[in-house]
């Protein structure tokens, strides 16, 4: 009776933590459009300004929480563990961050998206470092995804130039960055991480922000979009990613996040009225399939 309590309590968890990733990525999804503005304000001011705009967000909720659990706000910040992992966190956040939007001035949005969206295949290969490989079903939705991915994003698109390997570099500092979360925030408070990670973002950002002299009138004409993907896209979403990781393998987790791609599309055909062709159809179909054969419990996950 015991066990079988403990499987339902695992399998709510799990069911949470699905929805928490699934939620994070329909924002991240729908910000695809909000961060298009980076291309008219310069990417580096576009990036400081939404981070700053998350950490200003983030640290009144982390007071209001601490209030109603009646913790101390300033004693949960001297977690030494809390500011290691997220740092790191917030360093390959900087990188990947910084070499999709470089990588964007070489190369077209629909490639750099599949590209990126290869970190649920460099997710395991980071998780071969800890031991942890990856059951049958979950190899088999990473390819699944993979051809999804590329229908849905780079059908008919073959040339490759130096804009694409840095998307590459990106899609690899993501992998690293849902790693570590993996690996080091499961006892962490999820919304104190995603702060110090957003605000080292953003400081390694400034400096580049200055180099592109930016005007304080094209962030304000702009200040809808940087709201939206400060507030929510880095705020919240990275927050539930945070969050959802805690009860979930980085393999379906990675798989689940990849859906951001299927979102985009689904709300430039909802929002822009962009028709689908029938392979970013046929790619949507594949990815969620995907999705629903990564959580497919393995043999031993069945005992």
């Amino acid at each position: 009776m015991v066990k079988y309590e403990t499987v339902i309590i695992m399998n709510k968890k799990k069911i949470k933590s699905i929805f928490l990733l699934l939620l994070a990525t329909v924002i991240w999804g729908s910000a695809f459009i909000a961060q298009s503005v980076g291309n008219s304000i310069g990417p580096f001011t576009f990036q400081a300004v939404r981070c700053f705009l998350a950490v200003g967000f983030l640290v009144p909720v982390s007071f209001v929480i601490d209030r109603a659990k009646g913790r101390s706000f300033v004693a949960e910040w001297t977690n030494r563990k809390l500011w290691q992992t997220g740092l790191w966190c917030g360093l390959a956040l900087f990188v990947a961050a910084s070499l999709q939007q470089v990588g964007l001035v070489y190369t077209d949005a629909g490639k750099a998206g599949f590209i990126t969206a290869m970190y649920i295949v460099l997710v395991p290969v980071c998780g071969l470092f800890f031991r942890q490989r990856p059951p049958l079903p979950a190899i088999l939705a990473i390819a699944a995804a993979v051809v999804g991915l590329y229908l849905l994003s780079a059908a008919g698109v073959s040339q490759i130039n130096r804009g694409d390997l840095m998307v590459m570099g990106c899609a690899l500092a993501f992998a690293v960055q849902i790693t570590i979360v993996d690996r080091f925030a499961a006892d962490l408070d999820g919304v104190r991480l995603n702060c110090i990670q957003a605000f080292l973002c953003g400081v390694l950002s400034l400096p580049f922000m200055i180099a592109e002299s930016p005007a304080l009138w094209d962030m304000m004409q702009y200040w809808g979009a940087l709201v939206f993907a400060g507030v929510l896209s880095m705020g919240v979403a990275y927050t539930l990613q945070i969050l959802g990781q805690k009860d979930l393998e980085p393999t379906p987790a990675s798989l689940i996040m990849s859906l951001e791609s299927v979102f985009a599309a689904i709300g430039a055909w909802l929002i822009l009225h962009e028709r689908m062709t029938p392979a970013e159809l046929t790619g949507s179909i594949l990815v969620f399939s995907a999705v629903i054969i990564s959580q497919i419990p393995s043999k031993k996950q069945h005992r």
